[in-house]
């Protein structure tokens, strides 16, 4: 793991000043550090510096580099359900396959092309009764979305091609699980209103905007927790805490179905409409 900067430059400095050299050319008093005897606009402390952010940076490469070998060793696992969903998202919509291979052609096609063409940004792999289900889910905008019927066929023909032999494959794909929330927000009333408007006139509705950002940043097929939600609306300004009273989904076309503690969305992400979410603010004062 890479160490921070102030450390290298630590290391580096105490290095110098501990140097049997240096300290009989600079005349350095041993039982000082490098700061109580360089000034930050010399010289040997403005090279330090720089050494330090050189070593700091090549260590930060090798960090990423590190991360991103592991993570190609992890893809290929071929066959395995993180195997799965890596190739599913390699899936180019509009394009052929190598004969006899798994991978595409692009030569002349530059990097954003390649990126154009694989829709499928989000996709998660499990199994059930020996049945290998995958979701995916594409980007309109900032939103998550199903595949069209003509690319979802065309995914479909690419997952068979590149799939093991014996394994069967399912795919879900569908609009996302729609949330209803009803909740109860204790409030400082020296930052928002009866109504959640921020009273400095920065945002009209907070909590809703919270809610939402937190469901963007689930991860795809992640399970919304009860508690992980009320964590992350407290933490909202003005808000000083937070009470699911109720919480509840719907898939397709069920009815709405209670979310006791946790519930992994059967599409892979949510949505929440205006009308399903239903606050009651209740200010909270340090008046006993």
């Amino acid at each position: 793991m890479a160490r921070n900067l102030d450390t290298i430059y630590d290391n580096i400095t105490s290095a110098f000043v501990a140097n049997s050299v240096v300290k009989q050319l600079y005349g350095l008093d041993q039982k000082k550090t490098f700061s109580q005897q360089f000034s930050t606009v010399t010289i040997e402390a403005i090279l330090m510096y720089h050494v330090a952010v050189a070593v700091w940076t090549l260590e930060q490469l090798f960090d990423l580099h590190k991360r991103e070998v592991d993570g190609i060793i992890k893809n290929q696992k071929v066959g395995s359900l993180r195997w799965y969903a890596y190739m599913a998202r390699q899936f180019q919509f509009g394009r052929n396959l190598n004969p006899d291979t798994d991978e595409y052609d692009n030569s002349g096609l530059t990097d954003e092309q390649i990126a154009a063409n694989k829709i499928v940004a989000y996709s998660a792999v499990g199994k059930r009764d020996g049945v290998l289900l995958i979701k995916v889910a594409k980007l309109v905008g900032d939103d998550l979305a199903p595949l069209a019927p003509d690319e979802l066929a065309a995914f479909a023909e690419y997952m068979t091609r590149v799939q093991c032999a014996g394994d069967e494959l399912e795919y879900i794909n569908q609009k996302a699980d729609k949330l209803k929330l009803n909740l109860s927000i204790y409030y400082n009333p020296l930052v928002l209103n009866q109504s959640g408007q921020r009273l400095d006139g920065q945002s009209s509705t907070p909590v809703a905007d919270g809610i939402r950002r937190y469901l963007r940043q689930l991860p795809f097929n992640g399970e919304l927790v009860h508690a992980y939600l009320e964590d992350y609306l407290q933490r909202i300004d003005g808000v000083v805490f937070p009470n699911i009273d109720a919480m509840a989904y719907q898939y397709g076309n069920t009815g709405w179905i209670p979310i006791n503690v946790k519930y992994q969305p059967l599409s892979g992400y949510f949505t929440i409409d205006d009308n399903d979410l239903i606050i009651k603010y209740i200010p909270q004062t340090d008046i006993t």
